[in-house]
């Protein structure tokens, strides 16, 4: 199992008093003040927007594993009253520095905290009212989805990550969406998940059909690449069950979300050597 993170565990502990996106994201700004392989790079909003604060961003590069790195994106926090997934992406990176190996290969690009003012606030939606996971590709005017659509058409990842938690889930379960090998992620992502949390299951979670806790339907307008773009990336969205405790959804999250990097990494090696 990873070792446990005392800072993370500490914001935990504090989650009732009101959170701090700044707080939380220091000891990461911090590390990357001396780190080689961490940037800060925040995404600004509209400079005639003197209220705008963008989004924390996070730029971690593995060491070289071929010619050119793979780019993935990976969200958490899209729902304010969800940091389970805000506080693993923290962990995940702090594990990265201290395992960069675990990267090797990679251009992953972070983004912790896609819903500021939700997240500070405990709430769902954000401050402008609106659930930001139904707004992508509806050329929504939210600036937290305008600034994401670009960064996705931007970088064009090879594959997204969103970490999300569900308070009516007895265990873990994950979406998939794209590439035809998300399935062949997901599973093994949740597996190394279970030895912390079990597996959700129920033959239908949240309204879908499911098996063996996945599921490949979906909502509109949620957090992933444009619709019909080609080639497909693989999508997939973890699920931890929140009446769980914050430390062991955090260490879910954070098992699957290396196991999809371990196991991707193994693909595109075996793809290269076609």
């Amino acid at each position: 199992m990873v070792s446990t993170n005392h800072n993370s565990l500490s914001i935990a502990v504090g989650e009732k008093s009101k959170r701090s996106v700044e707080k939380l994201l220091s000891p990461l700004d911090e590390l990357a003040a001396r780190s080689s392989s961490l940037l800060s790079r925040p995404l600004r909003g509209p400079r005639e927007n003197p209220a705008s604060r963008g989004l924390p961003r996070y730029l971690f590069v593995g060491p070289r594993g071929g010619d050119e790195p793979i780019r993935l994106g990976l969200f958490a926090g899209i729902h304010g009253d969800e940091p389970e997934g805000c506080h693993a992406l923290v962990q995940l990176i702090q594990t990265l520095e201290k395992a960069p190996d675990l990267a090797r290969g990679y251009a992953l690009f972070i983004y912790p905290v896609c819903n500021p003012s939700g997240y500070e606030d405990n709430t769902r939606h954000s401050r402008g009212g609106r659930d930001l996971n139904r707004e992508f590709w509806n050329n929504s005017r939210e600036e937290e989805v305008v600034l994401l659509e670009k960064e996705i058409c931007l970088h064009a990842f090879q594959g997204l990550i969103a970490l999300h938690s569900d308070s009516t889930s007895d265990g873990m379960y994950g979406f998939v969406r794209g590439a035809a090998l998300s399935h062949g992620l997901l599973d093994p992502a949740l597996e190394a998940a279970s030895q912390v949390l079990p597996r959700n299951q129920s033959p239908v979670i949240d309204g879908f059909p499911a098996k063996n806790g996945i599921i490949r339907q979906g909502y509109n307008g949620i957090l992933t690449t444009p619709p019909k773009i080609k080639p497909a990336p693989f999508e997939i969205i973890l699920e931890s069950p929140q009446t769980s405790s914050h430390f062991l959804q955090q260490q879910a999250l954070l098992l699957a979300t290396l196991e999809i990097l371990g196991e991707y990494r193994k693909f595109i090696s075996y793809a290269a050597n076609l």
